[in-house]
């Protein structure tokens, strides 16, 4: 049992790493060229975002219907692969489960077998067992320890990879992935910032748990559909999801707030030259760190009490130069002044946006 575990475990892990998300063919455009007006462009890929695809930092391309990118498989969870990385995230936790099992058993049997109980205290004898036969296994002292150390990996493994499980079944039922939550969370947000009266109807679920389930996981192994073009539901467009990212991103930017950087900062993850509270506080987080230069622009769209994470200006430009984005100390820049060609706009015109 335990080699089939292992064997099944191993297909799924090797299945998510080698098959990859998918990726959107370089140069990608829509059938039809006046929906490019629903999409992102690409600057890396020089292609147009399909719907439900990703840039991914990592792996410098475009990923169809991504999720995220895990560390673990060194890749991207995606279109492809989501089947296979959610099978390896629910038989880890059975098999270590199972293996779990063993491990308390063999303690207990053996221990049982090698505690003798007085009138004042209690003595454990880890040299031999004091019933015949004797085991197989010698279970000595290295051998509990050894017992210990695996039984805590495999409750640990459990507890960690069953709680990422339920996490990917959760967006799978409701045919989302995790970026895609966070899209929609964001469009609620929006929605009520600018009090627009709008409803944001989530495109791709079909309204039944089973039909989104049956999007990811099939007989033959490969997802349905192509990875380009999604069905969606009744009332939604096909590029209602694309078009609430655009509407994102532009609100983004009118909420985005200049600073002028007054340190250097050399980007890296925890600085020990910008305090204590600093260095203790850096986000948990795979988005990079930016350099500073003293004089530096950075747009800042959202931040934390001792960080930020903004687009620093690289050239003079403020629209459509090129930016690079990531996450910098709260001391190191301070607000802009601005003078009355780039003041930004105020609360009430932002509303009105």
């Amino acid at each position: 049992m335990l080699l089939n575990w292992t064997v099944m475990i191993l297909y799924n892990y090797f299945s998510a790493v080698f098959v990859g998300p998918g990726y959107v063919p370089l140069g990608w455009t829509p059938e039809k060229s006046q929906d490019c007006i629903y999409l992102q462009y690409c600057k890396v890929c020089q292609s147009y975002k399909a719907p439900r695809s990703h840039h991914c930092r990592k792996c410098n391309r475009c990923v169809m219907k991504m999720d995220h990118h895990c560390p673990w498989i060194n890749n991207c969870c995606g279109y492809q692969n989501h089947a296979s990385f959610t099978l390896f995230l629910l038989l880890a936790p059975l098999g270590c489960i199972h293996a779990s099992f063993i491990f308390v058993m063999t303690m207990y049997t053996q221990l049982y077998n090698r505690i003798s109980f007085g009138w004042s205290s209690v003595k454990i004898d880890m040299s031999a067992a004091k019933r015949d036969p004797r085991p197989i296994i010698p279970f000595g002292l290295s051998a509990f320890a050894a017992s210990l150390f695996a039984l805590g990996l495999a409750l640990g493994t459990t507890i960690a990879v069953g709680m990422l499980f339920i996490i990917q079944m959760k967006v799978i039922l409701t045919n989302k992935t995790s970026i895609e939550s966070w899209i929609e969370e964001k469009a609620k947000d929006r929605i009520q910032y600018y009090q627009t009266g709008e409803t944001f109807i989530f495109p791709y679920d079909t309204g039944s748990k089973w039909k989104n389930f049956k999007q990811v996981f099939t007989w033959s192994g490969v997802p349905e559909g192509d990875g380009l073009d999604w069905p969606v539901r009744d009332g939604c467009h096909q590029y209602s999801l694309t078009i609430e990212q655009l509407k994102q991103k532009a609100d983004k930017r009118v909420r985005s707030v200049r600073y002028r950087a007054i340190e250097d900062y050399s980007g890296v993850c925890c600085p020990v030259t910008k305090g204590v509270k600093t260095f203790f506080t850096t986000p948990c987080t795979e988005e990079p760190r930016i350099a500073l230069s003293k004089g530096d622009l950075i747009l800042a769209t959202r931040g934390l009490k001792h960080w930020m994470y903004g687009e620093k200006i690289l050239n003079s430009a403020a629209d459509g130069g090129i930016r690079e984005r990531g996450w910098f100390p709260r001391k190191c820049v301070e607000k802009c002044q601005y003078d009355s060609e780039t003041d930004q706009p105020v609360d009430g015109e932002k509303k009105n946006r």
